[in-house]
């Protein structure tokens, strides 16, 4: 019976949605982008659009490298060269790879210089309380993203591979979308969508379902909230990789520009994914999986650059700040 108690539980998540201006002087939207470190998908969708604009599809085709370092010991992180070469330049990400949060040693360096180390329970009981790096012997697989040049010359003796993140590209046509109000982020009976029912579609659309509610459809039921509106055609782009923050507000800031010029579409979104086994979410707030992993947000960004902003996370982790 308690088995089966467990079983029924639904898993907990947090949801933050709020709204501002892009012009705002006390708009958030620069700092929860650059302090959400450890990204792994990114994807935007443009409604009544079906070619991508050069300025933005050169942003999407230069998002990487990002590096594989295999069996590197983790004092290599701290030591005076590598923080010299790296850490005090700001733009050193790295995170170990194929490793549980909940099982395995978990390691990611953020580009502050603090190092935040998961330790497993006989790890930990090893190496004492303080888990220093120098005291753990352990090495791993770690994903990098730093200057080129440097980083492979300073790895050369680690077996480095660069790689470039994944990009599809693609557009649906006569695409049923959810009517949305900028002024109102909880929707309205009969005449607008709420930010929870657009993130719900939002993950529908990008995870190619089926949103006709035909009853022989075994595999989703769902359909587009109402009201509704239908365009002929909608562009999604996803890449996936180790994106960093810099490539992601360079994105930000492009999609606000797509409204320089008058456009169909009322508004655009950016949905950002984070690494599920990363220990920390935002800054340096401690992350877990346990039946979820989950830590995104995601950008509904209007025409008269007012924004949504959505914040998410799951299992045992704080609310998004």
């Amino acid at each position: 019976m308690a088995t089966l108690r467990r079983l029924r539980e639904v898993p907990r998540h947090l949801l933050v949605c709020e709204k501002s201006n892009f012009g705002h002087d006390k708009s958030r939207h620069r700092h929860l982008v650059e302090t959400h470190y450890h990204n792994y998908r990114v994807s935007f969708l443009i409604p009544e659009c079906g070619i991508l604009s050069k300025e933005l599809k050169n942003l999407v085709m230069e998002t990487g490298p990002y590096y594989f370092v295999k069996n590197l010991p983790l004092h290599e992180l701290i030591t005076h060269e590598f923080i010299n070469t790296f850490v005090k330049k700001g733009s050193c990400y790295a995170l170990t790879y194929h490793t549980n949060i909940d099982e395995d040693n978990t390691v990611a360096l953020l580009p502050n210089g603090k190092l935040i180390l998961s330790l497993d329970k006989d790890t930990y009981e090893e190496t004492g309380l303080q888990g220093h790096p120098s005291q753990y012997s352990g090495r791993k697989i770690m994903k990098f993203s730093a200057e080129e040049s440097r980083m492979m010359s300073y790895f050369s003796s680690y077996g480095i591979q660069e790689r470039q993140p994944r990009v599809a590209l693609s557009t649906a046509s006569e695409l049923q979308c959810p009517v949305l109000r900028s002024g109102e982020l909880g929707g309205a009976p009969g005449a607008a969508c709420s930010a929870p029912e657009l993130l719900d579609w939002l993950g529908a659309v990008f995870s190619n379902a089926q949103l006709n509610n035909e009853p022989n459809n075994f595999v989703s039921t769902y359909c587009c909230p109402q009201p509704s509106t239908v365009v002929a055609k909608a562009y999604l782009c996803t890449i996936t990789g180790f994106i960093v923050p810099e490539k992601i507000r360079l994105l930000l800031e492009q999609l606000c520009r797509y409204f320089d010029e008058p456009k169909l579409a009322p508004w655009v979104t950016l949905s950002v994914q984070g690494f599920a086994d990363s220990p920390v979410s935002w800054r340096e707030n401690e992350h877990g999986f346990r039946k979820g992993g989950e830590h995104l947000y995601n950008f509904v960004i209007f025409n008269n650059q007012d924004y949504w902003l959505q914040m998410a996370v799951g299992a045992n982790d704080d609310c998004p700040p």
